[in-house]
């Protein structure tokens, strides 16, 4: 990308010389708190919001271009400046093919290759942070967190994950009866107590930041949403053992017993928990301050109705079951929303049929499907992000919302998202992508002086 007469990659704020601030003027603010836009001005130092200001009236006409500082000086001219989006539900290592094993299947070198181009997609689609949701292979999310922590690869800010940990025959053990081979696997198959602690410390050794492990199953792969998997003991060491290292915990949980082995078991982050009765609500809604929950409403929807000319064609008994399971997914994602339960982005972007780079579809899901308003969409996938990414990154990291103090990971968007969510999966409306203080995207906005968005 070239850089651009308003900012470049140097420096500590992308201006070049690491010192000077960085003032957006004249843009209306989504704060990501879920509060309504504001007129006002953003100042940024170094990788630090260092004020945030409003302003009375309209938009002026306002200057862009360079402070007397040798910083810069963006004049929005009315267009939004919102918080970087998270995604909470990322596989990095999901490679947008048309099925799990062509996933399974990529040699590692390419795979790791993979990431990388994957990481930089998240980053061009608004994505500043995601929270790893499983690696395809043991080291990959490790490896591409560390790449990205020292600048050494474009891509959002990243959490690692295991691959998911899974019982014999369980999701993730695609192993044959007569070629028992673990290389086959999505996941890591574990059976019994000490298997499951010392996979769990294996992991751990390698410097995972999550352990994701299946509790239920996935129609897909023959095994069904409703089934359960694990023994309590077996759950309780792996628990046991992240806990004592400080380690989050994730699960893909789409039955009703294992979103409460979630809760029982203080499993943070819930994956999917499309299947509820009324004990797992009132369960999860009296530990809603201690969960996250992700429904991935995207795989659920593309699967079940846009994945015909990858073999999953509507209609089918397979489809079927995902149209039921979507069904029971909207109104558990309804009713959490009412109860006040943080229900977040993040649609198991990765297949051929929800492709990286679109993920910022969720919005427009939360919006048309699930009775959320634009902005407490925008909040799902900001402020509430954020508090997620804090489970690793310390729950003062300041991502998420625009405040004084907070990382500088912002969008300014032409265009309304409060009013139209729609517009954030238009990457040509993203006029400038801002990580860590340092613009990925820097505006252009001489090509916007005949627009002025009210």
């Amino acid at each position: 990308m070239a850089e651009s007469t308003f900012g470049g990659w140097g420096g500590g704020n992308g201006n070049g010389n690491g010192s000077s601030d960085i003032v957006f003027t004249n843009v209306r603010i989504i704060d990501g708190t879920g509060e309504q836009p504001f007129n006002g001005e953003v100042t940024v130092s170094g990788n630090r919001i260092k004020s945030v200001q409003r302003s009375g009236g309209g938009f002026g006409q306002g200057s862009y271009g360079w402070n007397s500082n040798g910083g810069q000086r963006i004049d929005g001219r009315g267009m939004t400046l919102m918080p970087g989006l998270i995604d909470a539900h990322l596989h990095l290592s999901w490679n947008n093919a048309p099925g799990i094993n062509p996933i399974q299947m990529m040699p590692i070198e390419e795979h790791m290759l993979n990431c990388v181009y994957m990481a930089k997609i998240l980053l061009d689609s608004g994505f500043t942070a995601g929270y790893g949701a499983a690696a395809a292979k043991p080291r990959l999310d490790v490896v591409i967190r560390d790449a990205i922590n020292a600048g050494k690869v474009p891509g959002p800010r990243y959490t690692a994950a295991t691959p998911e940990l899974t019982s014999v025959g369980g999701l993730g053990d695609a192993s044959l009866p007569h070629i028992p081979h673990e290389g086959l696997n999505l996941g890591i198959v574990v059976s019994g107590v000490e298997d499951c602690r010392r996979k769990t410390r294996e992991m751990m050794k390698i410097g995972v930041d999550t352990i994701k492990i299946n509790l239920s199953g996935e129609e897909i792969t023959g095994m069904g949403a409703e089934e359960n998997q694990f023994a309590d003991d077996e759950l309780a060491i792996i628990a046991a053992e992240a806990k004592g290292r400080h380690r989050a915990m994730a699960a893909h949980a789409r039955s009703k017993e294992s979103v409460k082995r979630c809760v029982k078991y203080g499993i943070e982050v819930i994956y999917h928990a499309s299947f509820h009765d009324n004990e797992s609500m009132d369960m999860l809604e009296a530990n809603k301050d201690k969960h996250f929950v992700a429904p991935a409403i995207a795989w659920l929807i593309n699967t079940a109705r846009n994945a015909g000319e990858y073999g999953i064609t509507p209609g089918t008994p397979l489809t079927d079951m995902y149209e039921r399971e979507l069904e029971h997914a909207i109104e558990s994602m309804k009713e959490m929303h009412k109860r006040g339960i943080r229900v977040l982005i993040g649609g198991d972007y990765g297949f051929a049929w929800t492709p990286h780079g679109t993920n910022a579809t969720d919005l427009e899901y939360f919006v048309d499907m699930l009775g959320f308003t634009p902005l407490e969409a925008i909040r799902a996938a900001t402020m509430y992000g954020g508090q997620l990414m804090g489970l690793r990154l310390g729950k003062e990291n300041g991502l998420g919302t625009i405040r004084e103090g907070n990382l500088a990971d912002m969008l300014l968007v032409d265009g309304d998202p409060s009013r139209d969510v729609k517009l954030l999966q238009d990457h040509a409306r993203l006029v400038a992508i801002m990580k860590d203080g340092k613009f990925h995207k820097a505006p252009e906005l001489g090509a916007y002086e005949h627009r002025r968005t009210a």
